[in-house]
């Protein structure tokens, strides 16, 4: 009997939603997944669940787990500190995280998490969240370290593996089990320098490892039209060595290639899995909630009268104003200034819902 490969998830997709970063579409994504028989896919664009949404409902029509998770910006400092060059005061990002949502609070939580990092972004010009905010907001999600970019990798790249031992302490004191220490094989050269140090702190301190790949593109030919895409967001050229560059490895491997590039680390593979199964929602699209809206027809008189009490209430007692009876008696020759007011304010209901 044929011995059944592995499988393997996906767990660090980017959309096109990953703005002037990513380029695959969710109808692409779809036929990708579904080519590569995916038993599910996760989707952590970069800052923003813009297509979270369209994400879930594709790939659940398409017979694919879809798990919605996003890439964040992370700072461990403790104060906004003041940006040289400019009026902005804010914190510095140490590095990336990934977070995927486990269930409806871990993606009530996520929404929140994505729209402080905004408000940050206003203050200090880079979309960041800090680790208070974070550990507010911990529950239901699950937490890779963020690869190359991550803000484990990013302290054992400069050397300083003592920072990276205490910012992963700080992390698995947040998210206990809910932790994995990311794995990426991209070809890159720092990628290969951090490793065995990376691995080397997960099992001294007996956490999970996970094997991921970040595809921006579908297939190797898509590289060098994505790297233009990474100039025009920088606003450099090709020709500059400075400059963020991915690689050619950085397209969507089918599970194959995956088991084959971790051959050496199994239970990283395995370990796709085991996320895959702990998440347990996605957001599925539903009707608006709207408010009532008034025409002329429907205007009934208990809302009329609940109308006009609420104008009562609010001109009772405002300086300046004359008391206003509370009472029914009117002019017998004229129609109560409230009435009128409540007949004013139903016409321009009206007309608004007309136009």
């Amino acid at each position: 009997m044929t011995e059944r490969p592995q499988p393997f998830v996906h767990l660090r997709v980017h959309s096109a939603y990953s703005l002037l970063e990513g380029a695959l579409t969710t109808q692409r994504l779809v036929e990708i997944a579904k080519a590569d028989s995916a038993l599910a896919l996760a989707l952590t664009d970069s800052n923003n669940l813009f297509g979270a949404l369209e994400f879930s409902e594709a790939m659940a029509g398409a017979g694919i787990q879809p798990i919605i998770g996003c890439t964040l910006a992370l700072t461990f400092a403790a104060e906004a500190e003041p940006i040289p060059g400019s009026d902005l005061r804010g914190p510095k990002g140490d590095g990336r995280i990934a977070l995927l949502a486990k269930d409806d609070t871990g993606y009530a939580n996520l929404m929140h998490l994505s729209t402080q990092a905004y408000f940050t972004a206003a203050e200090s010009g880079d979309a960041i969240i800090t680790m208070d905010e974070l550990a507010e907001r911990a529950e239901g999600l699950i937490a890779l370290t963020g690869g190359p970019e991550g803000v484990i990798d990013l302290a054992l790249a400069e050397g300083n593996a003592e920072l990276a031992r205490d910012r992963l302490e700080a992390l698995h004191h947040l998210f206990g089990d809910r932790l994995y220490v990311e794995i990426q094989r991209h070809g890159l050269p720092h990628e290969r320098a951090v490793e065995p140090q990376l691995v080397g702190l997960a099992y001294d301190m007996e956490l999970p490892l996970v094997a991921t790949n970040e595809p921006f593109f579908a297939t190797t030919d898509d590289f060098e039209a994505h790297d233009a895409l990474i100039c025009i967001a920088q606003g450099s050229y090709v020709a500059v060595d400075e400059r963020r560059r991915l690689s050619p490895e950085h397209s969507f491997k089918t599970a194959k290639e995956m088991r084959a590039l971790f051959a050496d680390l199994p239970e990283a593979i395995e370990n796709t899995i085991e996320i895959a199964q702990r998440c347990a929602y996605r957001p599925m699209q539903r009707d608006p909630i709207l408010p009532p809206f008034l025409t002329g027809g429907e205007a009934t008189s208990a809302l009329a009268e609940t109308e006009a009490a609420e104008l009562r209430r609010r001109l009772q007692g405002r300086p300046g104003d004359v008391e206003v009876p509370v009472g029914p008696a009117q002019s017998p020759t004229r129609p109560h200034v409230l009435e009128e007011a409540v007949a004013h304010r139903m016409v321009r209901r009206t007309d608004r819902h007309l136009l």
